[in-house]
């Protein structure tokens, strides 16, 4: 399944990307994330907790950088499994650009699914996905504009 979007954030580029490297940042906006550490040059883990229409699972997984152009954009390539609930994994193409209000941020993702999450049905998995996608960029965006309570100083 492919997800795609465009936000604009209110501050620079640089500002956002050191946001998108920031494994404080990251644990704070991931929707369910219990436990996020590593860094943007080693690869971050990550266990997040999700119920997907009746699948609830905690998933462990890992994600890493590749296709760096700092601070113009890059891949971000994840895998995780929940066990008997199954598994995700997929890559998203993220890009920043200037404009006037701030920075523009893009993103085109493809994601899989398997085992009983695969059985939930395109339908689901899509609206589940897009939904957790839209939170995460919106707490970003609140966390990077300094308005969520997680901001750092």
């Amino acid at each position: 399944m492919e997800l795609t979007g465009t936000r604009i954030i209110a501050a620079d580029i640089a500002t956002v990307w050191a946001h998108l490297n920031n494994a404080q940042t990251l644990h704070a906006c991931i929707p369910g994330c219990q436990e996020l550490t590593g860094s943007a040059d080693d690869g971050f883990a990550a266990v997040v907790k999700q119920k997907v229409g009746p699948v609830s699972a905690t998933f462990k997984g890992a994600v890493t950088l590749e296709n760096i152009a700092a601070p113009d954009r890059y891949t971000i390539v994840g895998e995780g499994k929940g066990g008997v609930a199954g598994f995700a994994k997929g890559r998203a193409d993220v890009a920043l650009l200037t404009v006037p209000e701030g920075t523009e941020l893009t993103y085109m993702a493809d994601v899989k699914v398997g085992g009983k999450l695969a059985q939930l049905g395109n339908r689901v998995i899509g609206g589940f996905a897009r939904k957790m996608t839209d939170q995460f960029f919106e707490k970003f965006q609140e966390t990077v504009e300094g308005k969520g309570a997680d901001a750092p100083a």
